[in-house]
């Protein structure tokens, strides 16, 4: 099983308390609240998941024993159409960080406009500790409790942090033996044999490397001569790096949970990429090339680059090291990777940040790609799926540029503003149901 992005904790270490990622969003709408004139009433609305859910998930280990993980389903709102949003398995999962990812979800749908509402769904529990055979247990009995909440025309999961086509292709089979019918659009990421779609797997890093090099083509940065550095390389890392290498860019750091590496004269990022597909836990621990030197996480998040690309999980960028970062550019490839703290520093010293709302949308762009094949039982090509993605991109990251230049305000708060008016819209046109 693939080992995804996994690396760091959701922690404000200047504080030494842990952040909740929930308060963190809210804190976000609270900045773009200032910036537009939606009624009380809507904001509210906003606020606030539409439903949460928890649930007991019982297995029956290798060994015999009995164990009970808990999991999670949220709908943050439906406003502009089903809910969509991964699932990942990690021990730090928790309902407020779920709910937290379920928002995020919600303004991204809406900020590169595709017909979607925002949901996440999470388990606690460590991966890496289980078996494919108890994998395989957990996802069943986690996707037979939710199954009341999600479908194609309801909620949509698709793989996140340690998650997977396999995953994806399990709850599939679930969903379809529990009703009796197949229903290959419950779900998006899945096996192409099943349903998938072609380039959904890099998709989000693809969505990276587009928003890369349109900023950089907005601020008169040749990608040529960009130095670029990638914490966290699972799924979004490694292929945003990739592709940015193959653009010209050159790739100066990259880490992962088990450690980073600083290369100055640039990656072979094929090289790495032949690594971790073979190495333990598919990490980046123990990888050897001429010219590199071991670096921290710390340290790579203060590399002297033109773009720093955070790929892991929230909260890697804090009021501890913002001041620490060097980078000009900030493309978030992680959901929630800087807290409302490190942005005002960051916005202090000039630094422009994308933020993930529209940084890391390609895959859920994607996603929506998928699940439309699905419903028209019509698959496309590749190269289709990624001229769509990246058309859909440029728009967005143009409607977001401008909309910031207008208002004066930063990328972030231009991408909350977009992405809020255009839920609020959607409930005020359905109104308050009685």
């Amino acid at each position: 099983m693939a080992v995804h992005e996994t690396t760091g904790t959701v922690q404000e270490q200047s504080r030494g308390t842990r952040v909740n990622p929930f308060d963190m969003m809210q804190r976000q709408l609270d900045l773009a609240r200032e910036h537009t004139d939606i009624p009380d009433g809507i904001w509210e609305i906003l606020r606030r998941p539409e439903r949460s859910l928890e649930v007991s998930i019982p297995i029956t280990r290798d060994d015999g024993e009995i164990e009970v993980f808990t999991g999670y389903r949220v709908q943050y709102s439906s406003a502009r159409g089903p809910c969509k949003g991964g699932i990942r398995y990690h021990p730090g999962v928790t309902l407020d960080e779920v709910k937290a990812l379920a928002g995020w979800m919600a303004w991204k749908c809406a900020v590169v406009n595709i017909p979607y509402g925002g949901g996440k769904g999470g388990i606690v529990c460590d991966p890496t500790r289980l078996s494919e055979r108890e994998l395989e247990r957990l996802t069943r009995c986690y996707t037979a409790r939710i199954l009341p909440l999600i479908g194609p025309k309801q909620d949509i999961p698709a793989p996140d942090v340690n998650t997977n086509a396999s995953i994806m292709n399990w709850i599939v089979d679930t969903a379809s033996l529990l009703k009796g019918e197949a229903v290959p659009g419950t779900v998006t990421g899945k096996s192409i044999e099943l349903g998938g779609a072609l380039g959904r797997r890099e998709a989000t890093g693809r969505g990276v490397m587009f928003t890369t090099i349109g900023v950089l083509q907005r601020l008169g940065i040749d990608v040529t001569q960009a130095r670029v550095a990638v914490q966290g390389f699972g799924n979004v890392g490694s292929v945003a790096a990739q592709l940015l290498a193959a653009q010209g860019a050159k790739i100066v750091g990259v880490s992962d949970v088990s450690g980073g590496y600083h290369c100055p004269t640039g990656f072979d990022v094929d090289d790495l990429l032949r690594y971790v597909e073979t190495s333990p836990g598919h990490l980046l621990a123990g990888y050897s090339a001429t010219g590199m030197e071991e670096i921290t996480n710390d340290e790579l998040l203060a590399l002297d680059v033109d773009v720093l690309i955070p790929a892991a999980l929230e909260a890697q960028i804090t009021s501890r090291n913002a001041a620490n970062v060097q980078a000009r550019v900030i493309v978030e490839g992680a959901n929630g990777p800087t807290t409302p703290e490190a942005d005002l520093i960051l916005g202090e010293k000039g630094t422009l940040v994308v933020p993930d709302i529209l940084a890391n949308a390609g895959g859920v762009v994607c996603s929506y790609f998928e699940w439309v094949q699905n419903i028209q039982c019509f698959a496309w090509e590749e190269k289709e799926t990624n001229q769509r993605l990246g058309r859909i991109m440029q728009r967005a990251l143009t409607e977001v540029w401008d909309l910031s230049h207008e208002r004066q305000i930063s990328l972030r708060l231009a991408a909350f503003v977009l992405g809020v008016e255009r839920v609020a819209q959607a409930i005020k046109l359905r109104g308050i149901f009685l």
